[in-house]
């Protein structure tokens, strides 16, 4: 019978690296606390000898799984991916594995993922937005879970959360639009029901159009899913209404991308025709021709704070700081002055 090989210890990088073992075990575990020539001679030990740490032990010492679940509502399209790569990569750096669900936008799932990953030892959970069932809340207490909120800010809840606020973000842009002669504004929106994002940001047109003294009653409003075909088919619609609008507002840049394609369709120009706005500023606005308006979200900066308050939750046992971060407008090609 064949003898197995001798797994590598901390002793035996120790040994090579010609430090101790606890530098050893500091430069694994916090990095940033060694010196770079050390952290250097110690990562080559390690890679030299293929040493794993003892994942096991270093559970049992600390009393954390040292992983972090985040549950998104979708990984079909590219909304998500920039601000979830920063919280990740943040993640990476202080010594944190990342597990990622999505939901398909079905709160029955999201609460199974959620019990799934507190099962399987999830020292903490990113969840997207405010909408869910306030039970699903009492029981990540009840077991001491840290949960924090992104891509949402509402500055009076109880959770924490590290986000924009969608309606104001759509107000400004909206506001915008209307200030460049836009009367006739129609809009493709997410499915309203269960997402905070998609309800706050129809609600910030509403408040702009009041505020300009113009009719929301009368506004034309689709709700559908997020993917591409899905604004085709939305606009499409619209412009079999009797009074085609001037501009339609998009609840984010997938939707836009769709409107836009089915308006080359049906030959109309954009923004000559008609304008086209959306939200989030993922790269598809930027290379959509022409380049789409849009509102951009911090999507890197947002991910990367979230992860540093998480840890800091569930390292400091602390009920986390809320931190609004500010949108801004992209004004680009999809939209032209009436004026």
């Amino acid at each position: 019978m064949a003898r197995a090989r001798n797994v590598p210890t901390l002793d035996d990088v120790a040994r090579k690296a010609g430090v101790s073992t606890a530098t050893v075990s500091r430069c694994l575990n916090s990095p940033e606390q060694v010196i770079e020539r050390t952290r250097n001679k110690v990562m080559s030990a390690v890679e030299q000898l293929g040493y794993t740490p003892n994942f096991g032990a270093r559970v049992m010492a600390a009393k954390r799984t040292f992983t972090i679940g985040a549950i998104i509502p979708t990984m079909e399209n590219a909304i998500f991916a920039r601000g979830l790569q920063a919280f990740q990569e943040e993640l990476h750096t202080r010594g944190y594995t990342l597990l990622v669900s999505s939901t398909a936008y079905r709160p029955e799932i999201e609460a199974e993922q959620v019990r799934s990953l507190v099962a399987r030892g999830a020292d903490g959970l990113l969840l997207i937005g405010y909408a869910r069932d306030p039970e699903l809340y009492a029981y990540l207490h009840q077991r001491s879970i840290p949960a924090l909120i992104a891509w949402a800010f509402a500055p009076n809840s109880d959770q924490a959360c590290i986000g924009f606020d969608n309606r104001a973000s759509m107000r400004a842009l909206a506001n915008t639009v209307i200030s460049m002669g836009h009367q006739k504004v129609a809009v493709i929106s997410g499915i309203v029901e269960g997402n905070d994002r998609a309800d706050g940001r129809l609600q910030g047109i509403k408040d702009a159009l009041v505020e300009n003294g113009l009719d929301p009653s009368s506004m034309p409003v689709i709700e559908t899913s997020y993917e591409i075909e899905s604004g085709a088919k939305a606009f499409d619609q619209l412009m079999q209404s009797p009074v085609s609008p001037t501009v339609v507002m998009c609840g984010n840049d997938v939707l836009a991308a769709g409107a836009m394609r089915r308006a080359r369709e049906l030959n109309l120009s954009v923004p000559d025709n008609i304008s086209i706005t959306g939200f989030d500023d993922i790269e598809l606005a930027r290379i959509l021709t022409p380049a789409l308006t849009t509102v951009h979200v911090p999507h890197r900066e947002m991910g990367r704070r979230a992860a540093a308050e998480l840890v800091r939750m569930v390292e400091q046992k602390s009920v986390g700081v809320s931190e609004q971060l500010e949108s801004s407008l992209k004004l680009r090609g999809s939209l032209k002055s009436l004026n």
